[in-house]
């Protein structure tokens, strides 16, 4: 029988983001990973890369320890099913599906498994992802303590209550997104001046980077932080009143309320 001591039903660009992030970090080796995906293509490039690769959801849950749900939110229906089938009380299940509740969940395996909520995101593949997970029995202090490794072993993981987790997906889950369209538009703006895209992309990339450990390792507030690069009457300020004018900040508190609602009714939609 196939054995690995994790496994990942769906190995779409969030599980690589995670097993990326677990192998590039040497807490694991590919041949303790296990994964199963309707791409035959996929299972390929994994089983030629010496990960454990099942033939179906059932002899996945059945080989291996903990179970990753890594599918997309719709799919849910059909794979609960069958994870069902080969589920036993001692197994550790852990989703990554936005809007897919622990009652859900538990209600479609039929009884009271230990179930991890977590939400990472993709810049766990290159080692600083920020992931999101929440406690609840009856997992163990030693299994989410486990849980919480795997997703540190490539950037940062935090603990919040179950019933925010719809609620922080902008925070983390979905905000990569909203940070490349930003750097999208600003390369896009500097090719049309007549500079090379690629080097823009690099200056942007490295602002980010900047910005981000001033922000971490700053004790000033954001105000204060945009203050220091807005010299009175310069083109900081004058891009800034731009930004307030064009609504900038509410377009993104309406992403932000957005991003949370659609949660909700995936939610809505698996029940």
């Amino acid at each position: 029988m196939k054995q690995a001591k994790i496994g990942f039903i769906g190995a779409g660009n969030m599980a690589g983001a995670i097993i990326g992030g677990i192998t590039g970090s040497g807490i694991m080796e590919c041949s303790q990973v296990g994964v199963f995906d309707t791409n035959a293509s996929v299972m390929e490039s994994y089983q030629s890369r010496g990960f454990v690769v099942f033939d179906s959801v059932e002899e996945l849950v059945t080989g291996c320890q903990t179970v990753f749900l890594s599918v997309k939110p719709q799919i849910f229906t059909q794979v609960l099913p069958q994870v069902k089938a080969a589920m036993t009380p001692d197994k550790l299940l852990i989703s990554i599906a936005a809007g897919m509740t622990a009652k859900y969940i538990k209600t479609a395996i039929g009884f009271d498994c230990k179930l991890i909520l977590a939400m990472p995101n993709t810049p766990m593949l290159v080692g600083f992802g920020a992931s999101i997970l929440s406690h609840q029995p009856p997992v163990t202090d030693e299994e989410f303590d486990f849980a919480v490794q795997l997703f540190a072993s490539a950037g940062v993981a935090e603990v919040i209550p179950p019933d925010k987790m719809n609620e922080i997906i902008p925070v983390s889950g979905s905000s990569p997104a909203f940070v490349y369209e930003f750097a999208r538009v600003i390369v896009k703006k500097a090719e049309e001046k007549g500079f090379d895209p690629q080097q823009a992309n690099r200056l942007f990339c490295h602002t980010l980077i900047g910005a981000a450990q001033m922000m971490l390792q700053s004790d000033k507030s954001h105000e204060e932080l945009i203050r220091m690069v807005c010299s009175p009457g310069g083109t900081t300020l004058k891009a800034m009143e731009a930004l307030e004018r064009c609504g900038f900040e509410q377009a993104i508190s309406t992403a932000f309320d957005d991003c949370i609602q659609r949660a909700y009714e995936l939610q809505e939609l698996g029940k």
